[in-house]
């Protein structure tokens, strides 16, 4: 099933059941009011949803409406924990590279991983909202998981069964302030401001063979101002998979019910495939011609985030943004 969320009803949003092809939902508050109280009661409220789905989709259930993404908000426009992973080595290992460092051997068998902004996160149509273009605007097309309350020290296979949705960010980055901000030796903090999720999060078993090894097996397509940007392979080029991303995270404290995982940027070996970033992509020109070409985006950009299904039916609904000035208060 496909499970999005309306802007109405409260910062939580109200909980929608969408249909396969996108096109049609149905509010699920005789069920739910939100996914984040769906996500805490999931054993009992998922074969509900499930039920409405068939029923959205067979065309016999009331209250129908047309879709339109305008009005929705992220899927959870606000959760108790985003931690955010770097699981494509090969996006760490050309950065490291540009700048003259090595991969450490620990970030093969450890996986990276910060703790991001989960107080509100951008709906799929919502301007990404920043003070200054000289912060250096960049996105970051990554997979996300969800979680079910997870216990404290689980291990990977354990977590496997703790992962209960599927869907797409725009994890937006402002690499102008980074360097300054690692060099404190404390974390992200203003460089890593507000994302933007999916219009819908879907469960694995909606995934088909496209779901295994709690990988998503499908590319990651990233279109700027109408162009192709990358299309690189989320299912290839991954150290970690997102049972051992949930189980790192849960290492030494439990994971409440809502809990947002990331993949971190998708990047492959090949870069024929193209870049989720553009961090990603001035790396491979450092590497390629001593120095960087693309610059960074600009206030009136547009990007386009989505993942097709062998068959070229969008499968979690496009993340498409603006790049907009805030202006200071």
């Amino acid at each position: 099933m496909k499970l999005g969320s309306l802007k109405e009803g409260g910062r939580d949003g109200t909980l929608v059941v969408v249909s396969r092809d996108l096109s049609r939902a149905v509010r699920a508050t005789g069920i739910a009011p939100t996914l984040q109280r769906a996500l805490e009661d999931w054993s009992n409220v998922a074969p509900r949803l499930n039920a409405l789905s068939e029923s959205l989709d067979a065309g016999d259930v009331d209250g129908v409406f047309d879709l339109d993404m305008q009005v929705l908000a992220a899927p959870l426009p606000r959760a108790y924990e985003f931690v955010d992973g770097s699981a494509y080595l090969p996006h760490v290992a050309r950065v490291r590279k540009a700048r003259g460092a090595e991969v450490p051997e620990s970030f093969y068998v450890d996986p990276l991983m910060y703790q991001g902004v989960s107080a509100g996160f951008y709906g799929p149509r919502d301007a990404v909202k920043v003070v200054s273009e000289d912060y250096g605007i960049d996105l970051e097309a990554e997979i996300v998981i969800v979680t079910d309350d997870v216990p404290m020290a689980v291990t990977a296979e354990q977590a496997a069964s703790h992962i209960q949705l599927i869907g797409l960010v725009n994890d937006v980055s402002l690499r102008n302030l980074i360097p300054n901000e690692l060099a404190k030796g404390f974390g992200f903090l203003q460089s890593k401001p507000r994302s933007a999720l999916s219009p819908v999060f879907v469960t694995p078993d909606e995934l088909g063979d496209a779901w295994r090894d709690s990988k998503l097996h499908l590319p990651l397509l990233t279109h700027i101002n109408g162009t192709w940007f990358g299309a690189p392979e989320a299912g290839v080029d991954m150290q970690f998979d997102f049972a051992q991303l949930v189980a790192h995270a849960a290492k030494t404290r439990p994971l409440s019910a809502g809990t947002i995982v990331g993949s971190g940027t998708v990047a492959n070996e090949d870069t024929s495939l193209g870049a989720s970033c553009f961090a990603e992509q001035r790396t491979v020109e450092t590497l390629r011609d001593g120095k960087p070409s693309t610059p960074f985006m600009a206030f009136g950009d547009v990007v386009r985030i989505e993942v097709l299904d062998a068959a070229g039916h969008s499968v979690f609904g496009a993340i498409e943004q603006r790049i907009e000035r805030q202006e200071r208060p």
